[in-house]
């Protein structure tokens, strides 16, 4: 495989803190490489120096000639003034320069303008272009093109710019966590996309499943090191552990060792001097070996949570809708005492006000929830934490509680709690606004199980925290005494953890189904298999001649049917104008969605029935 791109001897610190020194590597062409490590050992930072945004302070990385580039920052930036279509087409495409133009001038009603931009388009055969705009931005929730970026949110951009990387068909992908605010079937799509796709691949993520499916290369980031494995993650996992055990080993070995050296040098001090010079630097390089600290530095999840009674909650006919948007329709449901529920669905179907109404954070129409007097709720939220950001870490950690206790008889200072999840007391120092996206992650956590709560209610827990901490959350969570509710797009997460899904299928409809994600999917699998057996099979179409097979002249038969696809063009082109319009428009509606999938079928057919008249053109 020809090399596309090598990092050599690449250095980066931040402050007095180095992130990784001298790493060394290379990525061929057609390879899909995931990369792994701990939050703050400069993933994002690495992806961003390979990209151009930052730079090394020593090393180099050598592309090769002619390569194109995509790259997928965790905070995507748009021009200022964007809207959705030029913010997805800004690429050096040349047809993509075209279906910007058409956007604009759709949006601003100039007849003029539009006109020239049809003419445009026409001369460019741009049409399937913006088809293909259109697609993406739809199955990445975002039909509509002329809304500005500064009116989306932070998942709404994230989705935006995969809808910039997947029209820009870059030789060489870069993606940093490209599965944050995704809901679990875009996840699912993109996963499909990226192992169709041809391009090369380096990306940072910590969706297992995802690492597992994509993935044909793994680098660790460990010590400021970097470590290659080829292979999907579970490889990954299993030379990992092999590489521990060798290095522990190795370790053991040189500190034997080094204690027969050091009583060597020790013997006859007088004699220093003359001692073999081979011998005294190879006890120095010992010393420097011996000091390798191959300990885990690992989140300490041992807070108990408080007894709970026997009367959970109850769900009552419970409703809510927000103007035409039905989130609950009568819902009504009883849970029990240990029960560990996953809940997943669309994005925008309501699962985070799901879980805010049963908080009573969010009121419902009608109904009610009857919560029992025990329970005591530890809230995760993907909203981040409520401190002030003005705040130290300990001065906000010692704003809740002064003294910690993590059982019965066993309480702790919030200093050696926060050392718990990995903030040392340097750390602890630091103002919240300064902290990283795994470090929030992290002391929110923190401020959650400090208070011992029973009914743990996580809101995308999974977002920004490193792989290592989230299998310690999980081995938490399937210990954990009390009750679960999680929502989450990390399938891994949600198969380790639920023991049932509540699945948000919308309209206010909540499906309630026994068992892990992986159990639903195939379940839905299944169903789609079963009704497509007892679908009622179509007769055969005939099947069409080859081209030295026709008459050398049109028959009547085919005349008319050219008559015929004529007439059909125009209407399809009539609606297809209509339906773009309205999308352009901005408006919203109950059947949004059942007019963008007519928009794909009115595009299919219009391919077929141009294709059909080209055909019979040649042979007129």
């Amino acid at each position: 495989m020809a090399n596309l791109l090598t990092v050599e001897n690449l250095t980066k610190g931040v402050g007095d803190r180095t992130l990784f020194s001298d790493i060394t590597f290379g990525v061929d062409e057609g390879e899909k490489i995931g990369i792994v490590a701990r939050n703050g050992t400069g993933k994002s930072t690495l992806l961003s120096i390979i990209a151009g945004a930052q730079s090394a302070d020593s090393g180099r990385v050598v592309c090769r000639n002619g390569l194109r580039i995509g790259y997928l920052p965790q905070e995507p930036v748009f021009a200022e003034g964007a809207t959705v279509a030029s913010a997805a087409l800004d690429t050096d495409d040349p047809l993509a320069a075209v279906v910007r133009d058409f956007a604009e001038a759709s949006a601003t009603g100039d007849p003029d303008r539009l006109h020239d931009a049809v003419q445009a388009m026409d001369a460019a055969s741009a049409w399937d272009y913006q088809d293909r705009l259109n697609q993406v931005l739809t199955r990445l929730g975002l039909p509509d093109g002329a809304q500005p970026v500064a009116q989306l949110s932070g998942g709404q951009r994230k989705r935006l710019a995969l809808a910039r990387i997947v029209m820009q068909e870059a030789d060489f992908l870069l993606l940093d966590e490209p599965t944050n605010h995704l809901d679990i079937s875009t996840i699912e799509w993109l996963e499909a996309y990226l192992r169709r796709s041809r391009a090369t691949l380096l990306m940072v993520t910590h969706d297992r499943y995802f690492l597992d499916r994509v993935c044909n290369r793994i680098l660790e980031m460990d010590r400021g090191s970097v470590f290659s494995v080829n292979g999907n993650y579970d490889m990954f996992l299993r030379r990992r552990a092999e590489r521990i055990e060798a290095m522990e080993t190795e370790l053991s070995r040189v500190r034997n060792t080094l204690r027969k050296e050091q009583d060597w040098m020790s013997r006859q001090p007088q004699a220093r001097g003359g001692k073999a010079k081979f011998r005294i630097d190879a006890f120095h390089d010992l010393r420097e070996r011996s000091r390798v600290d191959t300990s885990e530095r690992n989140v300490s999840l041992d807070a108990r949570s408080s007894r709970i009674g026997s009367k959970i909650f109850e769900a009552e006919g419970v409703s809510k809708r927000f103007g035409d948007k039905i989130i609950l329709d009568s819902f009504t449901y009883t849970f029990a005492r240990g029960e560990k529920v996953g809940i997943v669905g669309p994005n925008g179907v309501g699962k985070s006000t799901f879980i805010k109404m049963l908080q009573g954070l969010v009121p419902a129409d009608s109904g009610q929830w009857n919560v029992g007097e025990t329970v005591r709720f530890g809230y995760y939220s993907q909203d981040g934490i409520e401190f002030d950001t003005s705040m130290k870490v300990i001065d906000a950690v010692q704003a809740i509680a002064e003294d910690i206790t993590l059982a019965p008889g066993q309480h702790i200072a919030p200093m050696q709690y926060l050392q718990r999840f990995l903030f040392s007391p340097a750390d602890q120092q630091k103002y919240i606004y300064k902290l990283s996206g795994g470090e929030r992650c992290r002391l929110h956590l923190a401020t959650v199980l400090m208070r011992q709560p029973n009914f743990l209610i996580l809101d995308e827990p999974t977002n920004d925290l490193d792989i290592i901490t989230l299998g310690i959350l999980e081995e938490y969570l399937a210990e954990f005494k009390g009750c679960v509710i999680v929502v989450s797009h990390d399938r891994f997460f949600l198969d380790s953890i639920v023991d049932h899904l509540f699945v948000m299928e919308g309209n206010g409809t909540v499906r309630d189904f026994p068992g892990n994600y992986s159990d639903y999917r195939a379940w839905q699998d299944e169903a789609r298999r079963l009704a497509e057996d007892t679908r009622p099979k179509q007769k055969s179409a005939e099947p069409v001649r080859q081209r030295s097979e026709r008459p050398a002249k049109l028959t009547f038969k085919e005349r008319k049917e050219m008559e015929e696809l004529e007439k059909t063009m125009e209407v399809l082109g009539e609606e297809k104008s209509a339906l773009e319009a309205f999308f352009a428009s901005g408006e919203t509606c109950n059947d949004y969605d059942a007019r963008a999938s007519r928009y794909r079928a009115v595009c299919d057919e219009l391919d077929e029935a141009e294709m059909r008249w080209l055909e019979l053109s040649e042979k007129a």
